[in-house]
């Protein structure tokens, strides 16, 4: 595990809200000189820890999509079952998420489609593709609650005092 202090979480904390802010506008949200700040920006890029700067959109704003949540059990549960199931999933843009699961499901699928017709196309398309799906259940996302793509890495990672 990489470790973290105060300063380097400051900076993840900050570029989570404000992926577009300048070296310099980062150096004093996180009380630093700008070279020390940059020095460590580019350390937690070169590890891995920041993995790259995206655009989150406001899809509403373009269409209403429906998404759905899927969960998917296999017909058998050997290691070739799960691996032909993940390989087929990373093909589908669609399918916009995909975690493994324990417990009595395999898999749960978060769905971004056009509507429900183009879902239903798609978990036929699924069906008849042989990818090993033994039975799915649909859950048609009404409202959305709480979304985020912040992680509370200050919230995650173990405090130095607690090291």
């Amino acid at each position: 595990m990489i470790r973290l202090d105060e300063l380097d979480l400051k900076i993840l904390k900050t570029l989570q809200r404000e992926g577009r802010i300048t070296k310099v506008k980062l150096a004093e949200a996180v009380n630093l000189s700008p070279s020390p700040c940059w020095e460590r920006l580019k350390r937690l890029e070169d590890l891995g820890v920041i993995s790259g700067y995206h655009a989150h959109l406001n899809l509403e704003k373009l269409v209403k999509p429906t998404l759905v949540m899927t969960e998917v059990t296999l017909r058998h549960h050997q290691h070739a079952d799960f691996e032909i199931f993940e390989k087929a999933v990373q093909d589908i843009p669609e399918i916009i998420e995909c975690y493994a699961l324990g417990g009595g499901v395999d898999y749960m699928l978060k769905v971004l489609c056009h509507d429900v017709d183009a879902y239903q196309r798609l978990i036929d398309r699924l069906l008849v593709s042989d990818i090993g799906i033994d039975r799915y259940f649909t859950y048609i996302v009404t409202k959305k609650v709480k979304t985020t793509a912040i992680i509370p890495v200050e919230n995650l990672v173990e405090p130095p005092e607690r090291r």
